[in-house]
């Protein structure tokens, strides 16, 4: 188990550095404010959509084992 966990980190992190996923981070909800000196990002739409689809692939886990 823990090397497929390892195997899906890897796989989403070279999705992330080849840029596959820039769309991540920057959906409707998002919350972007930038000033001069400060910088706020609060992501509510992407922690939703990440928080559904664990608990999606969670229950199917549970579901088939």
């Amino acid at each position: 188990m823990i090397v497929v966990i390892g195997i899906v980190v890897v796989l989403v992190g070279l999705a992330v550095w080849s840029g596959a996923l820039s769309w991540f981070g920057r959906l409707p909800g998002d919350i972007r404010i930038e000033r001069e000196s400060t910088r706020v990002y609060i992501p509510l739409v992407s922690m939703l959509l990440i928080s559904i689809v664990l608990s999606l692939l969670m229950y199917l886990l549970n579901r088939f084992r």
